[in-house]
């Protein structure tokens, strides 16, 4: 890597570390004082900046781009758009990466077609960044409207199949007939609202020119291979021409999983201009890509008298592009949490004139989990049981769509213990049984369940003459700690201190890695670097076999030895390291033995395909919260949250403590405050900023207890876990839901559920909170946006 790339290391006598402790951050130290260099902070000095224009129309053709004003700003370069730049791929297969669904993936700046508004439709280029953001402003587009829509409720009898989506699981017996013919029945609808990523850092990339003539690109991504072999396809290019880069990610929470569009026009940029050129998106260009998408529900719950399951019935209609066909698993989950023998799952999608949706941290579970499990608050009331003795009825032992067994399951755990640490017990299951001043109190629980899985890596590993391991592996660390538990694993494996050990990440021309999601980087890379680990042991063993005057001479099995300290020593019964009295060497003495070279391994990770094939495997939480209400205010605060989860093995309990923490609290804003609202005559997003994007913020967050319940996955992983990314904010807004209802009397099934939703009259429904309610509100909304004048919204969407 260059100079400026920092690669983090632990400072200070750690002494010996284990899988479980809690650890430091090791690459604090360089964020906090400035060293961590982001895509957006690496500089020469013939450095073009990029501004880009976005459209603001929906729907139509740009018939003329005046780019007159813009090009007369001292320090503008150029303004590239489909009229001038470099040759670009025209093939949809040029501009798939590993995470794109099936369609055709959009192309920025290839012809003049608007199909979302916020589409790139020029870049301009200048000196300076003030330059080229003035100039930007001054470019004036001329466009031809035509008829958009972006109403997903006004559109669900349109809603059909994805492409190429095999769909969910099932179905398992009869649903809806036993919902039909079931003593107590729950059928409810839900509506959860558009959210977008909003990352600290913004998308941002650099390009820049190696002495050979190639591409170096610091790119915000979750995966530098991807973004690699998307530019080399776009622009014909070798890959061993183009390195993308990414050391440092300031969070993306799945933003970063495919390459957005600023990457490919600051390589367009740079290749046209034959200069080194950085692109910058602002906040308000952030909401101009993929975004969580704008999703209805229905649920339906048929049970015996006594709260036993008999069916569940799950649809969901979520929108996408009309160029991609992006499918979440949100029903899924509905057939793997509960014992039913009837189960039908659907999963439909609705067209519309925005950019296509994008994985948002645990897609698709945070909207299906949201649904099924206030459903299942709603049954428990029904049956009149307490909700968690509800669940602890219908608990399932074996995965209930596949009939598999779960490679490992503490659920039950988690709930016994989370109700514990609660207080659950104390609970008066009566709605508006508790109040405090002028604050009705409630408390509701929930639970989350999220996919384990792994995926191929490789891991290159060095062991140097003086007692250093160096690793390195094309992976990313998105802020998740990545850096530190790769070398927690490896520091205990190879019995060195923590200091010694360092990981190199972030670079395309390492060994493979996959995309960092889905909460399966640790399991994955993990078990690489502890296979690596295994590869070094034997050899440092072989050589300790011939070594004059070693202890080792006579084993016959790498097995029998262990390290710890530095040191390779006999392994007693419990598989731990002998004290160092028992026979010892140093591997700094076997190095130096051996002739002070460097002792090097690979190893490539493939997944136990035919093992874990024959179990479901997924991490499980129980959240409980409480709630206080203010009904004359509409204000909800969350006072207190207990997050019981079953992960596997916890590499580093400080930094995964950490994840669910922020889990949590996105579950908070996902309940109450986040929401991108549309205008539906524009076609636009409207708060597109932070001022007016409500999250979660200092005031909003309380009491967050984590306990992680004991849990051993080697069916996962090699390394025994399984990943706590994504399991953090599932079920938090679901509990919430409930523990409204509790404290109220009154069910919200949107999210986010508002202080309008709070304060509304009614008999436990909001006024217009049904999927049915706003489905007809938002019709009546449409008809009146019709009567308005077109020639009028034209003008507005010309001028803005």
């Amino acid at each position: 890597m260059s100079g400026q790339d920092v690669i983090p290391v632990a400072e200070g006598g750690t002494g010996p570390v284990k899988i479980g402790d809690e650890v430091d951050r090791i690459d604090g130290r360089a964020k906090v004082t400035g060293q961590a260099r982001y895509a957006a902070e690496h500089v020469t000095p013939d450095m073009l900046f990029g501004v880009v224009v976005n459209a603001g129309v929906a729907r139509g053709r740009i018939l003329s781009l005046n780019l007159d004003e813009a090009l007369a700003v001292p320090g503008v370069v150029d303004v590239l758009w489909h009229g001038r730049r470099p040759a670009i791929a025209r093939r949809d297969a040029c501009y798939r990466d590993e995470d794109s669904p099936p369609g055709s993936p959009f192309k920025p700046l290839l012809g003049d077609e608007v199909f979302f508004s916020g589409q790139p439709i020029a870049l301009v280029v200048a000196q300076t960044f003030e330059a080229a953001r003035y100039a930007a402003s001054l470019v004036r587009a001329s466009c031809r409207t035509s008829l958009h829509d972006t109403h997903l409720l006004e559109n669900l009898r349109d809603a059909h199949e994805a492409a190429g989506d095999e769909g969910p699981p099932g179905p398992v017996g009869d649903g809806d007939t036993a919902f039909e013919s079931s003593p107590v029945k729950v059928d409810v609808q839900f509506h959860n609202g558009v959210e977008h990523h909003n990352p600290l850092e913004m998308h941002a990339s650099t390009v820049l020119f190696d002495a050979d003539g190639g591409l170096v690109v610091y790119d915000k991504t979750q995966g530098p291979i991807n973004s690699r072999d998307v530019i080399c396809k776009v622009f014909g290019l070798k890959p061993e021409q183009v390195v993308v880069r990414n050391p440092f990610v300031g969070g993306a929470f799945g933003s970063g999983l495919r390459p957005q569009y600023q990457l490919l026009l600051a390589v367009m940029a740079a290749l046209h201009l034959k200069q080194p050129v950085r692109v910058v998106l602002t906040r308000q260009q952030m909401f101009t890509f993929g975004h969580r998408p704008e999703a209805w529900q229905r649920v339906k719950l048929g049970a015996d008298s006594d709260g036993k399951l008999r069916a569940i019935v799950h649809e969901a209609v979520e929108e996408t592009s009309r160029f991609e066909d992006f499918s979440e698993r949100v029903v899924d989950w509905s057939g793997r949490l509960y014992r039913c023998g009837n189960i039908r799952l659907s999963h439909r999608l609705v067209d519309l004139d925005r950019y296509t949706p994008l994985d948002m941290r645990a897609p698709g579970a945070t909207h299906g989990s949201f649904a099924l499990e206030v459903a299942m608050d709603e049954l428990a009331y029904a049956v009149g049981m307490d909700p968690l003795a509800l669940r602890l009825k219908n608990y399932a032992e074996r995965d209930p769509a596949s009939g598999r067994p779960f490679s490992s399951k503490q659920l039950r755990a988690c709930y016994e213990q989370g109700a514990e640490r609660f207080g659950w017990s104390r609970r008066d299951p009566r709605p508006r049984s508790l109040r405090e001043g002028s604050e009705l109190v409630g408390w509701g629980m929930a639970t989350g369940i999220w996919e384990a899985s792994q995926q191929s890596a490789q891991v290159s590993a060095t062991l140097q003459p003086d007692g250093r391991l160096e690793l390195c592996s094309a992976a990313s660390d998105i802020g998740t700690g990545t850096y530190t538990a790769l070398c927690v694993v490896a520091a205990e494996a190879m019995g060195l201190p923590l200091e010694q050990v360092t990981f190199r990440l972030g670079d395309s021309s390492l060994p493979n890695a996959p995309l960092e999601g889905g909460s399966s980087h640790l399991a994955t890379l993990g078990s690489a670097v502890a296979g690596v680990c295994d590869e070094l042991r034997r050899k440092l063993w072989s050589m300790a076999r011939t070594m004059q005057g070693s202890p080792f001479r006579r084993s016959n099995r790498s097995a029998e030895v262990a390290f710890a300290d530095g040191q390779m020593r006999w392994r007693q019964a419990d598989g731990s390291a002998a004290r160092e009295g028992d026979g010892a060497v140093a591997i700094t003495e076997l190095l130096a033995w051996s002739g002070g070279q460097p002792v090097q391994a690979r190893f490539e990770l493939r997944p136990d395909g035919k093992t874990q094939g024959r179990h479901a495997s997924a991490t499980h939480s129980a959240v409980f919260c409480e709630v206080r209400v203010d009904e004359d205010f509409g204000t909800v605060r969350v006072t207190r949250v207990v997050s019981a989860v079953a992960a596997g093995r916890i590499v580093n309990a400080k930094a995964a403590r950490s994840q669910v923490i922020g889990g949590v609290v996105w579950g908070i804003g996902q309940a109450l405050h986040e929401e991108t609202h549309t205008d539906h005559r524009l076609g636009r997003f409207m708060n597109h900023n932070l001022s007016e994007y409500h999250v979660a913020v200092n005031a909003d967050v309380h009491d967050i207890d984590v306990l992680f319940v004991r849990e051993d996955d080697r069916v996962v992983s090699r390394i025994g876990a399984k990943g706590v990314g994504e399991i953090g904010i599932l079920g938090v807004a679901a509990a919430i839901s409930n523990a409204i209802f509790h404290a109220t009397g009154r069910r919200l099934r949107t999210t986010p559920m508002t202080p309008d939703k709070v304060m509304a009259p009614g008999d436990g429904w909001a006024a217009g909170d049904s999927a049915v309610g706003l489905q007809q509100a938002a019709m009546r909304g449409a008809v009146v946006a019709r009567e308005e004048s077109d020639a009028a919204a034209d003008t507005f969407m010309r001028q803005h």
